[in-house]
Parts: C-alpha cells; structure tokens; sequence
C-alpha cells in the first residue's frame, strides 16, 4: 500500500486553491462540499470561481503565488497551467508540513484526492495512487450503480440511533449483530424506500422491547418489458433480497435470472381465459406470506399499475395491514416502442398517446373507438394478438383509414423481438402467416411510419 487513506476534516477550516481556472472552480466545488473555508490564489478567475465569490462563498487574492499565501491553510490544492508554480507551491507546503495536492501531477503531492461516490454522511473513495487515475474513476462509476443514493440516509438514520443502540447492547459483538439485522431487514428497507418516520418509530420500538426486528412484507415490483437492463436500482436490490417470488408469465427468463438464487419460486402466471390462480386467490397468497415473516417479492411485467392489477393487490394488503412498497417499473408501451423504432408522440404525426387493452369479452372487444379514431395521436394497445381482426374491423367501422400504418411487436426488448407492420387492413392477414404469439403489443398511428428511419435494436440473429 502506497498511501494511506484518510477522510479529513475540513469543515470550517482555512483551505487555499492555488490557480483561478476550470480546473481549479472543480476543486473549490469539492472543498465547498465538505465545509471547508476557501481562498482562491489567482490573478484571474473563471467566470464560476467570479460567480461564487460575489455571493460570497470563497475569498480571493488577486496574486501570483507567495509562500506566505500558506500561513494558516489546513490543506493546500495546486490547479494552475503552470509547472513551476505547482512545484513552488508543493515545496513551501511540504516545508510547512501543510497537506498539499498538484493536480495531475502525484510525484509533487503529500496526498491523493480520489474518487468519490457521495452517499453523505456515507463516502466511498476509489485511489490509484495517482497511477491509473481514469480506471480509478472507471471503478467508481461501477460502485456508483451498486449504492443507491438513499444509502445515505440509511447512514444518518444509523447516526440517529447510535447511542441508544450503545447503551442497549454493551457488547461490540452484539451491536454488530444488531445493526446488520437493521440494515438487511424491515426497518432498513423502510429508511432506502424513503418512509423514515416509520422506521423510526418501528426502531424505538424494537430499543424499548416492544416491537419485533423483522416482520414481512411485499415488494410490488415492475419488472420492465423484458430487457433487464431496463431494470430500476431498487428493484434489483430487491430481488436479491427476497425470501419468496410470486411472478407473472410477462416477466422474462432475463430479469427472472436476477431474483435471489435460492428464494422460493411461485409461479401465477396468466394466459387468455387459463389462470394458475384467480387474482383474488393471488392477492390472499401475498398476505400468507407476509404474515408468516416472508420477504415477498411480488415480479410482474411492466408496471404494477398498468394493466397489471397492481391496486387490487394493494388494496388486500392494507386490507389486512400487510407493510408493502411499490417500484415503478418501464411499461411496455415505452420500452416495446422505443426498441421499435416508433416514437409514441413527435410534433409531426401525434400529440398525444392513449393505452388501452385488447382483452376479450363475451367474444366481442369492448373498447370507446370513437376515442381511438381520434386524429393527431398515437394508440397502443396492451393484449391484443386475439383480438387484432376485430380490432382492425372496428377501427375501420368508425371512421379510421384503411390505410392507417399500424404494428405489432412480439416480446419487444428481448432477443425475441419481432416486428411486423402494415395497415388497418392489412395487417391481420400479415400476423395470421407470421405466426406470432404472445405477448405482443400493438401500435396505431402515424408514427408506425417512422420505424424504418428510427429502428435501431435488432435482435441477434438465431436467438430464441
């Protein structure tokens, strides 16, 4: 180990940036965030470094380099153009014994300034040494994908309580126990999904003997149309976290290669007019598990709340006050579209989108096509591979041009994808020789006639 790695303490501190330049405004910016009280030595100054002292935030002296700008600076950074200086400044610091940084320049340098993933009150740096400082920042993008941004305030939450954990539990041991049963359980999930008052609470309670550590609940997650980089950071940290996952047959194999290796599988998938289990059944499931101290992941294609049936689980849960969270998930009509190539609104063809579902009732398509045939926007229609023909017939009956550009996207996002595209009147002929199945998803609208220009994602030759 080349360096030894040390947060300081700055805050209200004296700290001098010598040269007055971009690269000089970066590092003020980073001394400003950890409190520090800085002066800018600079006979000139970029136009962000003028902006911040007319409000006050930095002093300046208006001066080339002196070894006495050095009396009384806590930590002293060089940012000028100029090797001679940053090497003056460097020896008067270092004769000081005053902390200093040159920038790009390590040989001259008493300490690093490394990269930083900024979780306030919680920091992670990343330091080369000065050796390869762009994999070190490469290294720190990787680390910035993995910690949300809300592990921050699981840190203040754990300063907030630090004491009064202390003095319950004497033993080093037991405190680590402790703690790593808060960050992993209920209470630590409440403070990342942003309901602190409610884990405050549940911890006093847990500190005064009345409340339980760990208790069950269910993550309603969107699992995205089938692309799993389209996945959110919290939803993945869910599904590795869980005990149980109840999942739907829209989730793809991708994502469901995410959820947590060894959790429990249930799988309550639907097809047209086949459930595994009726909804009312599944949403009496989620409540079981919960109330047996299950973490249960509840995986559904899309978004929950898009034609996903979301709000009826919901509805049981706190029926039965079962603590839930929903994660918002990319709905397909956005993800299968993009990948499409078909921009759902552009000032051109459509200015405005309506999602409806092609479900079929009675053996008719119950839909309001006098708001479907509306000009100037763009429709999308979830569900509809059964019902394409009648769609097409309908839309054509009340008004809509035969020749109105329209497509269907087989299990849009994947390696699976499959577009076909054609009109009113012809594409159900084109569908019935294709021989699509589900899920797909529908396309209306002026738009469709963008895909050929704007198509960008083709799937991998041979995949399946």
């Amino acid at each position: 180990m080349e360096t030894l790695p040390i947060f300081m303490k700055v805050r209200n501190r004296p700290c001098l940036v010598i040269g007055g330049g971009d690269v000089a405004s970066r590092k003020v910016n980073l001394l400003q965030k950890a409190g520090a009280r800085v002066t800018v030595v600079a006979p000139e100054l970029h136009p962000v470094l003028e902006a911040l002292l007319a409000d006050g935030q930095i002093r300046h002296l208006a001066t080339t380099f002196e070894p006495a700008c050095l009396e009384g600076a806590a930590v002293v950074i060089a940012a000028t153009d100029d090797e001679e200086v940053n090497r003056a400044v460097s020896l008067a610091a270092q004769a000081r014994n005053i902390p200093v940084n040159v920038v790009d320049a390590p040989e001259l340098c008493t300490f690093i300034v490394p990269s930083i993933v900024d979780r306030s009150p919680l920091l992670v740096a990343v330091s080369s040494g000065g050796a390869a400082p762009v994999l070190a920042r490469m290294l720190r993008t990787r680390i910035e994908t993995m910690i949300p941004a809300s592990y921050g305030r699981l840190a203040a939450f754990a300063a907030e309580f630090r004491e009064a954990v202390k003095r319950r539990f004497s033993n080093g041991q037991q405190r680590r126990i402790f703690w790593e049963d808060v960050f992993h359980g209920a209470i630590g999930e409440q403070v990342l999904s942003g309901q602190e008052p409610a884990a405050r609470h549940a911890m006093a309670q847990v500190l005064a003997g009345s409340g339980e550590l760990n208790h069950g609940e269910v993550y309603l997650v969107g699992g995205g149309p089938g692309d799993p980089d389209l996945l959110t950071f919290r939803a993945l940290r869910l599904m590795q976290q869980v005990d149980v996952c109840v999942y739907d047959k829209l989730v793809s194999k991708e994502v469901m290669e995410l959820v947590r290796r060894d959790a429990e599988l249930i799988y309550v998938g639907k097809s047209r007019d086949q459930h595994t289990l009726p909804q009312e059944d599944i949403n009496h499931l989620l409540v079981r598990l919960a109330k047996e101290g299950k973490r249960v992941l509840r995986l559904k294609g899309g978004d929950p709340f898009i034609f996903g049936r979301g709000g009826e689980e919901i509805e049981t849960l706190m029926e039965n006050n079962v603590p839930f969270q929903v994660v918002p998930g990319v709905t397909a009509a956005n993800g299968v579209s993009s990948y499409a190539g078909i921009p759902l609104t552009h000032r051109d063809y459509a200015q405005s989108c309506l999602f409806t579902t092609g479900h079929l009732k009675d053996g008719t398509v119950n839909l309001d096509w006098a708001a479907l045939v509306r000009p100037k926007q763009t429709v999308v229609i979830y569900m509809g591979l059964v019902g394409l023909p009648e769609i097409c017939r309908q839309l054509i009956a009340h008004g809509a041009e035969q020749g109105l550009p329209i497509a269907i996207v087989q299990q849009g996002t994947t390696q699976r994808q499959r577009v076909v595209a054609g009109t009113l009147a012809t594409l159900p002929g084109q569908v019935e020789n294709a021989g699509l199945r589900a899920p797909c998803l529908i396309i209306v609208g002026e738009v469709v006639r963008l895909r050929e220009k704007l198509a960008w994602f083709e799937p991998s030759p041979g995949a399946v």
